[in-house]
């Protein structure tokens, strides 16, 4: 379906303080922008709160911002990031993902034209990720005080299976598995934002996470964690995890794939591949037995060749993450001091 405002904004037309006075122009911003683009039931009560339908299940709730520069990037931009990404955390507990809302803090002078496109991306990426938007809100701040819009977006969802899927589950023995290559989304916004060019297209992973892992707890997999791999990328999410559940994360160098584009990017840049982020990757933490199973349905829903299983669970009484290289070294992971990658999310 292709979303269409019913009164496209012209090229000169930009956010105006007024758009956030809570008047007139900010009832034209919400009437021509935002109601025909995530039109339903629900937005159309048009009240200070949704009032949403809803049986005794367990509820599993988030919220996150989204401060990217640029707002656009190769393979995706900010509105796809913020469904996406709220979708995804939800998706980590072991939630369907049910029902979203959204602030948008505008900056005075933003082109319309740069929202609407923002707005259809979001509505596209809410229809993808099977979650409705009912609420939200905005406001604008002057000229020179924000940086064109950023996003707050909060996900509501239920449980698929009662059992929960967090980092106390993880058991000695169980499979670390990556479900594809990484790196991708840090390395795509910062060649776009350095102006950087490579042989090959790089694009973001941008991507929502809860239709594969519907799948594999569908399939019966006794999935005991799943992290997304974000801010930090791999080596930031599996060394919080090994905190959390006090057990030694053993990985195998040589099972973490690595395009060549992320990894010329990366010598380029000065930067780690292992701690970039991505925006469509997940680790899943499974008991040793199941991990063929989790991997083939890696492989079939996302066509991927580059996920699999990259490393054990050890109980050493350490909390600690080590990674083996071909040559059988030891490196032991940890926390970066600051970020190695700013406003890339």
């Amino acid at each position: 379906m292709n979303l269409q405002c019913p009164i496209p904004p012209t090229a000169d037309e930009v956010v105006r303080l007024g758009h956030g006075s809570g008047g007139e122009m900010t009832q034209r911003l919400i009437d021509q922008y935002i109601q025909p683009v995530f039109s339903n039931p629900w937005l159309s009560q048009a009240h200070d709160s949704a009032t949403l339908p809803w049986k005794p299940d367990q509820l599993v709730f988030t919220t996150d911002s989204f401060v990217i520069s640029p707002l656009f990037f190769p393979g995706g931009n900010i509105g796809e990031l913020a469904v996406y990404g709220t979708v995804n955390d939800l998706a980590m507990a072991g939630a369907e993902p049910k029902f979203l809302s959204c602030g948008l803090i505008l900056e005075e002078g933003l082109p319309l034209k740069t929202l609407q496109r923002v707005l259809i991306s979001m509505a596209e990426a809410a229809r993808n990720s099977g979650i409705t938007l009912v609420t939200g809100d905005t406001k604008v701040v002057e000229k020179g005080k924000g940086d064109g819009l950023y996003i707050n977006t909060s996900g509501i969802g239920t449980l698929i299976r009662e059992q929960p899927i967090d980092p106390n589950r993880i058991c000695q023995g169980d499979s670390i598995i990556l479900s594809g290559d990484i790196g991708r989304h840090g390395m795509a916004v910062m060649a776009c934002r350095e102006g950087l060019e490579f042989e090959s297209d790089l694009l973001s992973d941008c991507a929502p996470l809860n239709g594969v892992v519907a799948q594999m707890i569908n399939a019966g997999i006794e999935v005991h964690c799943l992290r997304d791999l974000t801010r930090g990328g791999l080596a930031t999410a599996l060394v919080e995890l090994a905190e959390s559940c006090g057990k030694t994360f053993i990985l195998e160098e040589s099972k973490i794939q690595v395009s060549d584009a992320v990894q010329g990017a990366c010598e380029i840049l000065g930067l780690d591949p292992l701690y970039v982020a991505n925006e469509g990757r997940f680790v899943a933490i499974v008991p040793e037995g199941a991990s063929k199973q989790a991997i083939s349905i890696l492989q079939e829903a996302a066509a991927e060749s580059a996920c699999g299983f990259i490393g054990t669970i050890e109980q050493r009484n350490c909390a600690q993450v080590i990674l083996k290289n071909s040559l059988g070294c030891d490196r032991l992971l940890q926390r970066l001091p600051g970020e190695q990658l700013p406003r890339i999310c």
